[in-house]
């Protein structure tokens, strides 16, 4: 539930395209639907399900690179030819307003979140190998075999940089990595509203 007298908590859930972020999230949102999820922005086409407003925010690169130069995204990147953003006016509002909000993003948007709002909590979710990311991403089939080898050439990168968050969950089993990731996020929100 908010509360208008504390600050919510901003989670950020991040780690290598196809390591389960998306359905590790999905997951939370059923089992705690007060916690909220904020949209991102992106100037990549839509995948097949995926609604505007809903799922992403489908914007054009140049209304996407006016918003950078207005200030108007808490961190963006470009990955594969496209712009990936979060409307930091969005999140600022909703933490203000009590409200503990998920953004799952990739790796080099964590950090710039973390760059930003030094309270954020970062969890870094890790395939359980290489290997299996691989195959992972070969199995979603959203992507052609040229952006798969794109992905997979920042993975190793990406895995150096987890240190950086303040949480590791490997997502070798869905119901446990689930588990470890709802309890971390509980105990984080119910520390707070010890503090």
């Amino acid at each position: 539930m908010a509360n208008s007298l504390k600050k919510g908590t901003l989670f950020v859930i991040s780690g290598p395209s196809g390591v389960g972020k998306g359905t590790l999230v999905s997951m939370l949102r059923q089992n705690h639907p007060e916690i909220k999820l904020s949209v991102s922005a992106t100037t990549r086409n839509p995948r097949p399900g995926e609604i505007n407003g809903v799922h992403y925010f489908f914007l054009t690169k140049e209304d996407f690179k006016k918003r950078i130069e207005l200030g108007e995204f808490l961190e963006w990147a470009e990955f594969s030819g496209n712009f990936y953003g979060t409307n930091k006016n969005f999140v600022e509002k909703m933490l203000k307003d009590g409200h503990n909000i998920i953004l799952e993003i990739d790796v080099q948007g964590a950090l710039q979140v973390k760059n930003k709002l030094q309270e954020a909590i970062l969890i870094f979710i890790e395939p359980p190998c290489f290997e299996e990311l691989k195959l992972r991403l070969l199995k979603r089939s959203t992507e052609t075999e040229e952006e798969i080898q794109k992905r997979l050439a920042v993975v190793k990168s990406e895995l150096q940089q987890k240190q950086e968050f303040n949480y590791v969950i490997v997502n070798d089993n869905l119901d446990t990595a689930f588990k470890n990731l709802e309890n971390i996020i509980l105990k984080e929100i119910d520390g707070i509203k010890n503090k």
